[in-house]
């Protein structure tokens, strides 16, 4: 197994006008009914990956994250870490039982690494 881009997120100051953008641009259906408090993006089509848009942190400029799946979440974040990233989010079970961390890489970029519940 590779380690392909799972998902992704859209991080956005104004995240209702963002789903409205994208849904009329794209015709993506966006669902903001799920427990997490963020909107689920269903582009319509099942190739590529799924996605969704989250309030983006105070501090934080608007940004793109993307999810890269593997097999061990806290083996991945040791060995960035040692390749000199930070996790910003260490590794953390989800309520419907994902893992994930977010990590920032030496220069400077986020990304997520993402562990389905089978």
């Amino acid at each position: 197994m590779g380690n392909p881009v799972t998902q992704f997120q859209i991080l956005s100051k104004t995240p209702e006008a963002t789903a409205n953008f994208y849904s009329a641009l794209f015709g993506w259906k966006v669902n903001d009914n799920n427990a997490m408090g963020y909107r689920r993006i269903e582009t319509g089509s099942k190739d590529g990956i799924q996605g969704g848009i989250w309030p983006a942190p105070p501090q934080s400029p608007n940004f793109v994250q993307l999810f890269v799946a593997v097999e061990d979440v806290k083996a991945c974040v040791k060995q960035a870490e040692e390749m000199g990233a930070k996790a910003i989010i260490p590794p953390t079970v989800l309520p419907e039982g994902d893992e994930m961390a977010v990590m920032q890489d030496p220069q400077d970029l986020t990304f997520a690494v993402w562990k389905q519940r089978r």
